[in-house]
């Protein structure tokens, strides 16, 4: 790409940018990314209109999907505030760059557990990192070399385990939860050496240790295309559903979706811990991540009730303890953490990149 274009590009944003923070704008609230975050921001688009406000468009498109659109622009047509779980990455920050949107807030709204999770009609079952990992990534080890993954029932990973077919539904590639679930299990089992292959790798090139993360991330990311993982989009409550109907399947998704189905569902327990507030909170639930919303501070002031509506999101009765988040599932922040969390939001604090 030429100098000349990217200073055009950068130019054209600008004007729009400011164009555009001299223009009321009528329309509603637009927020897309995260399906685990989406019923939290739905929550609060509800008590924002039951207290008068306008309710905001809400969208699920997931996490990658979000950062897409949110990062295409500043004006009207692209959207305002988008939900994560997971923290931006840098490659979705220079592509928010690239096109203008460079004033934008990061708000930590709290935790989540990574449930997976059966039918109350079937067996509970306790499992460990390393087993779902040579349950559902693409390549496992066998006789000391990576191989397709040749399982296919639970027992055939460990005779401890259910012998029932390994049939999982989860979230497709542009998730934050299918991110979090790849870092947190597959990526945690290679780099930390929790399978005699890995842990070889790991001494065989400690003295080299970009080598082998670039070596784990390569061969411990890819979920398994044979058939017992099934991609189910960005719709969690067609895995509840799905799960519902066959007491053998297993879904991935955000703790919230447990909470709200403990009626239907029960969790797999990991290495003895099922996923709780309390245990979540502590970090002895071990599949947990952070969730977030991001904020395009220009339009704060253009779009009508933007400021209430975050304000509102921010609030104690909202993701404050016992506030009405948090009986849908989120984890809340410690008392430090919430007043800092709720300061960016209000006062429209800057994000910097990602990594610096």
């Amino acid at each position: 790409m030429s100098t000349k274009f990217i200073a055009y590009t950068a130019a054209a944003a600008v004007v729009g940018s400011i164009a555009f923070a001299g223009t009321a704008s009528a329309r509603e609230i637009k927020i897309v990314g995260s399906s685990t975050v989406f019923p939290y921001t739905q929550a609060v688009a509800e008590e924002f209109a039951k207290k008068g406000g306008t309710a905001p468009t809400v969208e699920s498109t997931g996490t990658g999907g979000g950062m897409k659109i949110f990062c295409q622009g500043i004006g009207e047509e692209h959207p305002d505030i988008t939900g994560a779980s997971r923290a931006m990455k840098k490659s979705e920050w220079e592509l928010c760059s690239s096109n203008g949107v460079t004033d934008v807030t990061e708000v930590l709204l709290g935790y989540d557990g990574l449930s997976v999770a059966n039918s109350r009609k079937g067996k509970k079952i306790n499992v460990t990192k390393p087993q779902l990992y040579l349950a559902l990534a693409a390549k496992v080890p066998v006789d000391g070399k990576l191989v397709a993954n040749p399982n296919k029932k639970w027992s055939d990973i460990d005779p401890s385990l259910p012998d029932i077919p390994i049939i999982a539904y989860g979230p497709p590639p542009t998730s934050g939860t299918r991110d979090a679930f790849v870092e947190l299990v597959f990526h945690h089992v290679c780099k930390k050496g929790e399978l005699p292959f890995w842990k070889a790798k790991a001494e065989e090139m400690k003295d080299d240790k970009k080598g082998f993360k670039k070596l784990y991330k390569a061969e411990c990311t890819a979920m398994r295309t044979d058939g017992p993982f099934i991609e189910a989009g960005e719709n969690d409550n067609l895995i509840v559903q799905r799960l519902d109907a066959d007491a053998n399947a297993v879904g991935i998704f955000g703790y919230s979706f447990l909470f709200e189905n403990q009626d239907k569902l029960q969790a797999l327990s990991i290495a003895g811990v099922d996923p709780s507030m309390e245990t979540i909170a502590s970090g002895d639930y071990a599949i947990s991540r952070p969730l977030f919303i991001y904020v395009k501070n220009p339009h704060r002031k253009v779009i009508k009730g933007m400021e209430d509506f975050i304000k509102e999101y921010v609030s104690d009765g909202a993701m404050g303890e016992g506030g009405y988040l948090s009986e849908r599932g989120l984890v809340v922040l410690d008392a430090d953490a919430l007043k800092k969390s709720q300061e960016a939001a209000l006062k429209g604090a800057p994000m910097t990149a990602p990594g610096s």
